[in-house]
């Protein structure tokens, strides 16, 4: 594999790996990630990995405030939404257009350990 500018892979720290995987391939899969191993995913380009740390307490701090996963059809969004709605997870937003481009189509919303998370389908954004 060559390797190009980009990020390698991000790292998640959970408090339950079996709930987060299970979380995690539950979405993910929606918007065409595979899971790699026992608590690893890749969409060919980057990969994200969780690893389980117990007696850790969640402070807020400076750094990322969300991660934002591609997805390539609108359509994503809603079944993520659906599959976010049917495990009861944390909705921030429900599925809705925002102004950020023409189309731009997203849903936000937490991950178990209480991570900022949207899937958005961003078809007019340009970055040239």
């Amino acid at each position: 594999m060559k390797f190009k500018p980009g990020i390698n892979h991000i790292e998640f720290w959970v408090s339950d790996l079996e709930e987060s995987v299970k979380f995690y391939n539950g979405f993910l899969k929606i918007i065409g990630w595979k899971q790699t191993n026992e608590k690893s995913f890749t969409n060919g380009n980057i990969e994200i990995y969780l690893n389980e740390v117990k007696k850790i307490k969640k402070t807020k701090s400076l750094g990322i405030r969300h991660l934002c996963f591609q997805a390539v059809k609108k359509e994503q969004v809603d079944l993520v939404y659906e599959y976010l709605s049917k495990e009861q997870s944390k909705i921030i937003r429900k599925p809705m257009f925002m102004g950020y481009s023409k189309e731009y189509y997203t849903v936000d919303f937490f991950d178990p350990d209480g991570q900022i998370l949207e899937v958005a389908h961003t078809p007019n954004m340009s970055f040239e």
